[in-house]
């Protein structure tokens, strides 16, 4: 079974690692979180993500990282050996739950699932108004009107 660390700019990995608590409370001893304050140096930011990943011992680490090409991202990339420890960037709150949902397969499909979770989970989930309409009522005031 795979463990996970979330690495990203300060606060979201400690606010991501609430979610999935919320969600998959038994996931607590597989995750960790390293929050890189702003101004953290890429060596201060590897020190922390070396940390991380051996305290989760000799699991398999996914590590979920937020910007590539920012600071936690680049530390992510100096700790993980590409074999029991691979990077996915991107994180957000579909593509966490969903390597958790998955934990338990290989490291390579975890990858991709994680992956899927991120892009499926973005959707426009309402459409723009056509032009020159006027927003529908919100009001019901017709449902109350007594004859008079």
């Amino acid at each position: 079974m795979a463990a996970f660390l979330l690495i990203a700019h300060a606060p979201l990995a400690s606010s991501l690692q609430q979610v999935a608590a919320h969600v998959y409370p038994e996931c607590a001893s597989r995750l960790r979180a390293v929050d890189v304050p702003a101004g953290a140096s890429l060596e201060t930011a590897e020190v922390a993500a070396r940390a991380a990943v051996t305290d989760l011992g000799d699991q398999e680490v996914l590590i979920l990282a937020d910007v590539f090409g920012a600071t936690p991202c680049n530390a992510a990339l100096r700790v993980a050996d590409g074999v029991r420890t691979r990077v996915v960037a991107g994180v957000n709150v579909p593509m966490l739950w969903r390597a958790l949902c998955y934990g338990d397969e290989p490291l390579d499909r975890l990858v991709t699932r994680a992956v899927d979770g991120a892009t499926q989970g973005v959707l426009q989930v309402s459409s723009p108004r056509r032009l020159n309409q006027s927003p529908l009522p919100t009001s019901h005031d017709h449902l109350h009107h007594h004859d008079q």
